[in-house]
């Protein structure tokens, strides 16, 4: 290899190297574990309103940038987990939470699947039982019409 090329190549690796912090999205380091903790599992249950499908915590949105700081202060100011979520649903609806509350508008929710559960298997019950009363030697139910000898 030529020295150029050498030169290029370690070039290239460091701005490779060195673009990963760029990319990070969120570097807050607070000084007490107990409330990096609960500041990490809050960002973490809260929806980034404009991305919809990441956390505020993994979205590199400026939205979600503007929530973690928000979400910061509360926790600093001295709220409770629930009053941060109370506060964020208060504010932005119940859609920024990625788990739903359970209440009576979001009832149907959460009992759709066992539902939808219950009526499945009582629908393979029947087949279940259907299929079981028919004798492998009954065709009662099965009419061939005139049979040609």
């Amino acid at each position: 290899m030529t020295v150029m090329l050498r030169l290029w190549l370690v070039f290239f690796g460091i701005a490779v190297l060195g673009i990963g912090p760029v990319w990070a999205v969120d570097t807050t380091e607070i000084a007490d574990p107990a409330l990096q903790a609960r500041y990490r599992a809050l960002t973490h249950e809260l929806r980034c309103m404009q991305c919809q499908n990441q956390s505020i915590a993994d979205s590199p949105v400026g939205l979600a940038g503007d929530l973690r700081r928000q979400v910061l202060e509360l926790l600093e100011s001295g709220k409770s987990d629930a009053e941060v979520r109370d506060y964020m649903v208060e504010r932005y609806g119940a859609f920024i939470l990625f788990r739903p509350q359970f209440n009576w508008r979001t009832a149907w929710l959460w009992s759709l699947p066992f539902v939808a559960l219950l009526i499945g298997l009582w629908v393979a019950v029947r087949i279940v039982r259907r299929r079981a009363a028919l004798l492998p030697g009954d065709t009662s139910e099965v009419d061939d019409g005139p049979r040609l000898s």
